[in-house]
């Protein structure tokens, strides 16, 4: 029994060492199909590190200043609205603010009239 059970381990063990290569394929949201593949072995395991491109030097990384070059970085790729853009957004948000007030008073007057009429 013990023999059988050997030989099977032995068995996966050749088994694992012949397929012991991964193909790994890196997508990012912007590709349209997988650029490039990298063969990793089992064996190193390592974590790859991964450095974000707005991160230029790593001493700055946890001062504050380095805070505020990152702040001011990201606000550079914001795609900001245009003036007649943001009133037209501000003339929406203030119409259906009234539309809703409206329609609260009118369903609290209908309630408070409700009421009086059961109570009576």
């Amino acid at each position: 029994m013990k023999s059988r059970l050997f030989k099977l381990g032995e068995n996966m063990a050749q088994k694992g060492k012949a397929s012991s290569k991964i193909t790994v394929r890196r997508i990012k949201a912007t590709d349209d199909a997988p650029k490039k593949e990298k063969t990793v072995t089992k064996k190193t395991n390592k974590p790859t590190k991964v450095v974000a491109k707005t991160a230029k030097k790593s001493s700055e990384r946890g001062t504050l200043i380095g805070y505020f070059k990152g702040a001011w970085a990201e606000l550079k790729l914001v795609r900001w609205p245009t003036r007649s853009a943001t009133w037209a957004m501000t003339a929406a948000v203030l119409i259906f603010t009234l539309a809703f007030v409206v329609l609260i008073l009118l369903l609290d007057a209908a309630f408070n009239w409700g009421f009086n009429q059961f109570l009576k």
